[in-house]
């Protein structure tokens, strides 16, 4: 638990309205929503108590309101409609959580450590070309829970898992080693280059079965450990992978680990799980084949079928993934997997097949919705995609012509520089922005929109924050917060106090898209007070305790910016 001023007031409301349901004899989890604004700071809906205790929910919330008295942090509770609505004292609010935030500035909202280590895997991607923007959501998400879960104090490190064994591999390998481009790609990097070799040996394979025979005879190959194949496939790999980091690097990401698929072919750790699958009960042969019957485990239809290896010994995909999987439980205390809503069932067949191998462990997974184009899914294979890199270009090019339109007093390399920092956290901010199972239709002019809920409009309040600073020179380092008596002070005194139990949440939850709704949320209320309360022209003591909270406001934008992987620029 995180031991902020706000998190301790939401732990003595969850106390009392325990006890308050308890001696009505209600059985019932508390689950606590923060007020609309007048209405108080955490509220407490009574709606799902009704049927149980067959009473309206305004009735429920006045017994309960009546029953709880004030204590150390709550001020005031009252029921208002469904709701019992709690007041936090914020007289010793706002003083400790502005001290609280100019004292532990970049690690303001971070938890204690925590003893549990965690290994997310993300991106993950098939390495024979160029990211598209389908796949965008998953380094980005992923990324952005890393980040999170570390400034909640927990051990992180991310791994991109590499296929360089499967099917698309060969194809791609087989293309580079047989066919000829009829045209050079538009940029100058490997990984166009490849991803041209690829759809044209997909649309050779499907033309010719006797290539499709070939590409066949090499994953053979492949997985048998011939030198040569084996060779030429990495070196592919290698080069198309180097190329998808520089681009994530663009993005802000990076990993700590690269796990290649082949290393589990090659130490014989697949083959260890076939041997143990094909003793278990549940498997059966079928000339030659062998998979796994998973109707007992809740899995119905065709996919009760679980194939593991094929006729001619090769093993699968989901097979290399299981013995990853165990290789990763080896590692770590908490495995997170970031992965498309295509892939739920695999999660499920793998569940069954570690259990049928006696594994009590199963990966936490963090499912996602695809992004697609208005005329359907993007597929690689077919060429029918956006590439991130040419996403981020023209969203760095869109931000350039609104600097140079708002800042034409700067230099040349400073609009350079605001443009790629403004255009890559509009990128980052407008797929974290929308909750990881709703699907993403992909069109220009909102994955670019600078207005409204967007990265610029918080970082542009981070960088009035410092603009305020600069001129201020420096603080006292004494203030006292009973001098931040208007509204606009006490709301944005509020928000602050949220984000160290936001930052909790969303780690606990394994989900990014509030953090992004708070940034806006603490930007706009940032800009409220920055419009209608003055600052640098009060005096005395209340200027030094204004000051305070434009410091307190200013970390806490930083480092929410910093958690959605979202530079904080001190000018634009």
């Amino acid at each position: 638990m995180v031991s902020d001023t706000f998190s301790r007031f939401k732990s003595e409301v969850s106390t009392v309205l325990a006890d308050a349901l308890a001696k009505l004899g209600v059985d019932s989890p508390v689950v606590l929503d923060i007020a609309p604004d007048g209405m108080g700071d955490l509220a407490f809906p009574c709606f799902p108590l009704a049927k149980q205790m067959r009473k309206a929910p305004n009735v429920i919330a006045q017994e309960l309101a009546s029953s709880i008295m004030a204590g150390d942090l709550i001020e005031k509770v009252e029921a208002k409609g469904g709701y019992v609505n709690f007041h936090v004292g914020y007289d010793g609010l706002a003083q400790s959580v502005i001290e609280d935030a100019l004292a532990r500035k970049d690690r303001y909202g971070a938890g204690e450590p925590k003893k549990d280590k965690i290994l997310l895997e993300h991106t993950s991607a098939n390495p024979t070309g160029p990211l598209h923007v389908g796949r965008a959501r998953n380094p980005i998400i992923g990324d952005t829970l890393a980040r999170v879960m570390r400034m909640a104090g927990y051990d992180v490190s991310t791994e991109f898992y590499v296929n360089d064994v499967g099917r698309q591999v060969v194809v791609m390998t087989w293309g580079v080693k047989h066919l000829k481009l009829d045209d050079e790609p538009d940029r100058d990097a490997d990984h166009y280059r490849y991803v041209l070799y690829y759809q044209k040996a997909n649309k050779c394979a499907e033309e010719d079965p006797a290539i499709l025979k070939q590409m066949d005879e090499m994953l053979y190959k492949l997985e048998h450990g011939d030198e040569e194949t084996v060779a030429i496939a990495r070196e592919n790999c290698e080069r198309v992978l180097q190329e998808i980091k520089k681009s994530m690097k663009r993005l802000n990401i990076e990993y700590d680990g690269i796990t290649w698929e082949s290393k589990f072919v090659q130490d014989g750790s697949v083959d260890r799980v076939i041997e143990a699958l094909k003793r278990s009960e549940f498997s059966v042969e079928v000339d030659g084949a062998y998979h796994l019957e998973l109707e007992s485990f809740g899995i119905s239809g065709r996919e009760t079928k679980w194939v593991f290896t094929r006729s001619d010994g090769t093993s699968l995909y989901t097979t290399r993934d299981l013995a990853y999987h165990l290789d990763k439980f080896s590692r770590t205390d908490i495995p997170i997997n970031v992965l498309g809503e295509d892939q739920k069932l695999g999660m499920q067949e793998l569940a069954a097949a570690l259990k049928i191998m006696g594994v009590d462990r199963k990966p936490d997974v963090v499912f996602y919705s695809f992004v697609s184009l208005p005329e359907g899914r993007m597929s690689t294979r077919k060429g029918r995609v956006v590439y991130i890199d040419d996403l981020i270009e023209e969203a760095t090019e869109r931000a350039y012509e609104e600097v140079k339109r708002r800042r034409p007093d700067i230099s040349e390399e400073k609009m350079r520089g605001i443009a790629r920092v403004v255009g890559v956290g509009s990128l980052r901010y407008n797929i974290i922005r929308i909750q990881a199972e709703k699907q993403i239709v992909f069109k220009w002019e909102d994955a670019l929109n600078f207005e409204g809920a967007s990265a610029p409009f918080v970082q542009y309040a981070h960088a009035r924050a410092c603009s305020i600073m600069n001129k201020a020179v420096e603080l006292s380092g004494k203030f006292d917060a009973r001098h931040l008596i208007t509204d606009h002070e006490k709301a944005l005194v509020k928000i602050i106090s949220r984000f160290p139990s936001i930052i909790e949440d969303c780690a606990d939850n394994r989900r990014a898209h509030p953090l992004a709704a708070y940034a806006q949320e603490l930007a706009a209320q940032f800009n409220q007070f920055y419009r209608y309360i003055p600052v640098l022209k009060a005096e005395g003591e209340v200027r030094e305790a204004r000051l305070a909270l434009v410091e307190a406001s200013r970390w806490t934008i930083r480092n929410t910016l910093m958690c959605l992987g979202i530079d904080a620029p001190e000018e634009m």
